[in-house]
């Protein structure tokens, strides 16, 4: 029987592995087992990141929309509410932007919210 070595396969693996981990620091980025080990660790943390991504964009359009609304003496919740009940069906990333970018046509939607 013929010994099966597998070095090509074992060094492409450990070079993709530091490849990822190019830039860490210390012997994060050059030895294999502590590369892995952070490699690892970062891909969670990247998991994560994408999810509080998301979290963090809905929390800055909030904010925004309330200081808008508030210059017209509403809350962020009323003002939502009405917009419900009045059946304007507008996400808050685009009254966010509508809010910063365009002053008066968030106005306009706020009187007719009135």
């Amino acid at each position: 029987m013929v010994r099966i070595k597998s070095g090509i396969a074992t060094k492409k693996k450990h070079r993709k592995v530091l490849r990822l981990a190019k830039g860490y620091w210390m012997t994060r980025h050059k030895q294999f087992k502590k590369a892995k080990e952070a490699v690892l660790h970062a891909g969670e943390y990247a998991f994560v990141g994408r999810k509080n991504k998301k979290r963090d964009f809905r929390k800055t359009w909030i904010i925004r929309i309330n200081a808008a609304v508030r210059l017209f003496g509403l809350t962020y919740s009323q003002f939502i509410n009405r917009l419900k009940n009045n059946k304007i069906e507008i996400d808050r990333k685009i009254l966010s932007q509508i809010a910063a970018d365009y002053p008066k046509a968030f106005e306009k939607i706020v009187t007719k919210v009135k």
